[in-house]
């Protein structure tokens, strides 16, 4: 063992040159100040050695090295050996430092952790003290689905919406039918698969009756809300999992959605029309009348037999039957020709 203040070199022959940042790439990164890092790299060229040797070494006060051997210490990168005379040596750099590394690396994925959540308290301070920018990006589906709550609490005269899975929130929607009792005009086109989902039918019918004017549009390619024509929800894609969406206001692309809605309003075909005048209708029952407004919608064969609450087979030879009294070979014929009665 060396004496008391000098430095006990890795080999007898002398030590190994100090490196310095120069040589090698900074540790700053992982935690360490310049001056720590010196201390460390004079250091791992030695077996071990007492404060007062390395600041002889630095030409810098037995106070400051003391103290940054302290901090080196703290990090994991040396370690004081055993005796009353403060003596530290070097822990092996590929595991000391690839631990800090991994430190780092977990805080770093902390700080992105609450890069979102920062976000919104930026955005939401924003839109309170200007009331929002013209287009708003939406991340996530949790977003979406607060947005969708949100703009039918706000709207106050007209809902105007595209209905089509998947969906952010669950499919029966609890919030429509008590804006609807208020007095909010809402019409609703839906895609053939929205009215495919088991129940979706009698749901539609429920808030036929309380005021909503639903249409089926097949093929429908977004998802769309517009309240009061100021204000919309733009879901950019179908992946719900990972989905990002735009709130419009008032501007030409708000205006653009509005005219795009009414041109799908326009092509889409009615559900659940209230019962027409006799003499419109003539004599179909209500049974034939669904049948006839599920066929325009689009949807499957199986679809449709169970909304009826009927098997596929009996349900096609029923089909056939009215397509025998409309005169009409294929669906669109049908839904012409029911059209033009009065069915639907």
């Amino acid at each position: 063992m060396a004496a008391g203040g000098r430095l006990r070199p890795v080999a007898q022959v002398g030590h190994i040159e100090t490196m310095t940042a120069d040589d090698e790439a900074s540790l700053a990164p992982v935690g360490l100040g310049p001056f720590d890092e010196e201390v460390y790299r004079t250091l791992l060229t030695c077996v071990d050695a007492t404060p007062a040797a390395l600041a002889e070494r630095l030409g810098q006060p037995e106070r400051r090295v003391d103290a940054a051997c302290g901090r080196l210490r703290a990090l994991g990168l040396v370690i004081r050996m055993s005796g009353r005379r403060r003596r530290y040596t070097a822990v092996d750099p590929e595991a000391a430092l690839e631990a800090l590394v991994r430190e780092r690396a977990g805080e770093l994925d902390q700080v992105r952790g609450s890069a979102l959540a920062l976000s919104s308290i930026f955005h939401a301070a924003r839109r309170q003290a200007g009331g929002g920018s013209t287009v708003e990006l939406l991340n996530g589906p949790e977003e979406q689905g607060r947005w969708f709550v949100r703009l039918q609490h706000q709207v106050r005269s007209e809902m105007m919406v595209l209905d089509r899975p998947p969906y952010v929130l669950a499919a029966v929607n609890p919030v429509e039918p008590v804006r609807l009792d208020s007095g909010v005009h809402w019409r609703a086109i839906y895609a053939p698969e929205a009215l495919e989902i088991p129940g979706a039918m009698d749901e539609i019918g429920d808030l036929t009756r309380r005021g909503e004017q639903g249409r089926v549009l097949p093929g429908l390619p977004l998802k769309l809300a517009i309240a009061d024509r100021r204000i919309a929800l733009l879901p950019l894609s179908m992946d719900v999992g990972h989905a990002q969406g735009l709130v419009v206001r008032e501007s030409t692309l708000l205006d653009a959605l509005v005219e795009l809605f009414e041109v799908y309003w326009a092509r889409a075909t009615p559900l659940g029309a209230p019962p027409v005048a006799e003499e419109a209708a003539g004599t179909v029952p209500d049974d034939d009348r669904q049948l006839v407004q599920l066929l325009a919608a689009g949807l499957t064969d199986s679809a449709i037999a169970r909304q009826l609450g009927l098997s596929t087979r009996t349900m096609r030879r029923r089909t056939r039957r009215l397509f025998d009294e409309l005169e009409a070979t294929n669906r669109f014929q049908a839904g012409l020709q029911a059209a033009r009665r009065g069915w639907l």
